[in-house]
């Protein structure tokens, strides 16, 4: 026995050292952490269990002597363990073996991982570092790992039945080419290291031998890429480090029997000593209404620490998602955000909210609206582009999610903006409204525009005489007016907004909410 020990402790010394010193080292001088340094800083010390180390390549459905070619479990390693006390499954893709590619033995011990995931009801995670399907054999072309994948794909199959279960995080730590890709497509989370990290459906070289074009890797699916203009990935860190601490923060907001979104810290009652806070909310917005502000400084006033972890932050500038906590209650944050097209929605504004909100509704996380939005962008532009699909997909889930929501109107809501916002036809909690709040089919100047045009058209003082109509109609679309029918639960001090919000979700903390029964709806995706 002890001589088997013996043995035994080679093969897992030998595993650890994953594709060898000079592998290893390459992969440090690119300036990316191994995929044993990621697993030792993510999960609790001590905590990580491993398996599949002893896992190994086959080529042509036969093993591969491993004084061959050295494939230490299978360019993948796998396990569970603790992060900050909740446990997890983590498949970190090992680039210094084969490229960290997918072969048939890998891809058996990642589709084990996702087995203890859903089983047992706990967050999976990936570490991808990958050049996607393994075709070569390590010397060359591999005819069995062509052929193989005849039976491949049914780990996005079971992605999409894992959805809503299980949060899912598909971190960017190297590259995820072809099949790799659509990991973080299905992935709740996917954070980008910059610089280091990319994703596409064909790398460079096939991009060039498919369709003629000469790019790099970074231009083509790197982290700005994928955070600024697809917005595909949800955050980009500077390090991989800074990346895996992301992870860590993210799932404290998510419940799964594992995970609980509440903490008993609430904010700290110092950080608003004197009331300076809430009295920083009668001097966030400007004095004209015509005018943007950044929807942050607000929200930092209303949070428990000031703090959000936004998701999309550099997509669709237009509107915040993020989660937050208030009173210790973890939350989903979703807010128009002025400073960019004054807050006006167009198409991937409105899918970032809708996926926000979806995500939230999954995972049982309270929803909190904050309006001031002038509607939707129009035009022919938007028109081709499918914005009323677009849109349709914001309403949607905004109609489709059933978790406390709560709404407050801070300024303009206009049109089909004050709907997908979660206006009173879509079941808020609670909606409360500054005194700043005005709501309307749409703002007075485009109702002058409209509705006066032939007499704004043929008069000298059109300027002063559109001034005067829009004036005439501001008292009509004065929050007042709805509360006087009580079509809004409340005109608040917007230094009450922090107590309001607090109170709708204590009053909606039970909500339960009935719907026609049916197998799915249709959504306009």
């Amino acid at each position: 026995m002890r001589e088997l020990v013996k043995q035994l402790e080679a093969r897992r010394t030998e595993a650890r050292q994953m594709g060898g010193p000079e592998r290893v080292a390459r992969q440090h001088e690119r300036g990316k952490w191994d995929a044993r340094q990621r697993i030792a800083y993510l999960f609790d010390e001590g905590s990580f269990v491993e398996f599949g180390m002893h896992a190994f390549f086959h080529s042509n459905g036969k093993p591969i002597p491993q004084e061959e070619i050295k494939t230490p479990a299978d360019g993948v390693v796998t396990g569970f363990g603790k992060i900050n006390g909740r446990v997890a499954v983590c498949a970190a893709y090992d680039f210094t073996v084969l490229g960290g590619s997918i072969g048939d033995v890998s891809e058996a011990k990642v589709t084990r991982c996702r087995q203890y995931a859903l089983q047992n009801g706990v967050p999976m995670i990936w570490l991808i570092d990958s050049a996607g399907a393994r075709v070569h054999g390590g010397s060359g072309i591999d005819a069995d790992q062509i052929s193989l994948f005849a039976n491949s794909g049914y780990l996005f199959r079971e992605q999409v039945i894992m959805s809503g279960v299980v949060p899912q995080i598909a971190a960017m730590v190297g590259p995820g080419a072809a099949g790799t890709a659509y990991i973080p497509g299905l992935a709740d989370f996917v954070p980008m290291v910059e610089g280091t990290s990319s994703m596409a459906l064909g790398g460079p070289a096939l991009v060039k031998a498919a369709v003629g074009e000469e790019i790099g890797e970074q231009e083509l699916g790197g982290a700005k890429v994928h955070n600024v203009e697809s917005g595909v990935a949800d955050q980009m860190y500077a390090s991989d480090e800074a990346c895996l601490d992301a992870i860590k923060d993210y799932l404290s907001y998510f419940t799964v029997p594992d995970l609980s979104p509440d903490t008993e810290i609430a904010d700290d009652p110092e950080r608003d000593e004197g009331g300076a806070l809430r009295e920083h909310l009668l001097d966030v917005l400007p004095e004209s209404a015509r005018r943007g502000y950044d929807m942050h400084k607000l929200l930092e006033c209303v949070f428990d620490g000031g703090k959000l972890f936004e998701m999309k932050p550099h997509f669709a500038k237009n509107i915040i998602t993020a989660f937050a906590r208030i009173g210790g209650r973890a939350v989903g944050v979703v807010a128009n955000n002025p400073k960019y097209f004054g807050g006006t929605l167009d198409n991937d504004s409105a899918d970032k909210a809708a996926r926000f909100v979806n995500l939230c509704d999954a995972f049982d996380i309270p929803l909190v609206f904050f309006q001031d939005v002038p509607g939707f962008i129009i035009g022919s532009r938007v028109e081709k582009a499918g914005i009323i699909r677009h849109g349709a997909k914001m309403l949607y889930e905004v109609a489709n999610a059933t978790v406390p929501k709560i709404t407050v109107i801070v300024r303009k809501a206009y049109g089909a903006g004050y709907y997908v916002m979660c206006g009173r036809a879509f079941e808020p909690d609670l909606i409360v409204a500054w005194p700043t709040a005005e709501i309307s089919v749409m703002g007075p100047e485009g109702m002058v525009s409209i509705f006066a045009r032939k007499m704004l058209d043929s008069n000298p003082d059109a300027a002063e005489i559109k001034q005067q109509l829009v004036d005439s109609i501001r008292p009509y679309i004065d929050i007042y007016k709805p509360a006087g029918r009580a079509l809004i639960d409340e005109v608040i001090d917007p230094r009450e907004t922090r107590d309001y919000i607090l109170a709708g979700l204590e009053l909606a903390k039970n909500k339960q909410v009935q719907r026609p029964p049916r197998k799915c709806g249709v959504r306009p995706v």
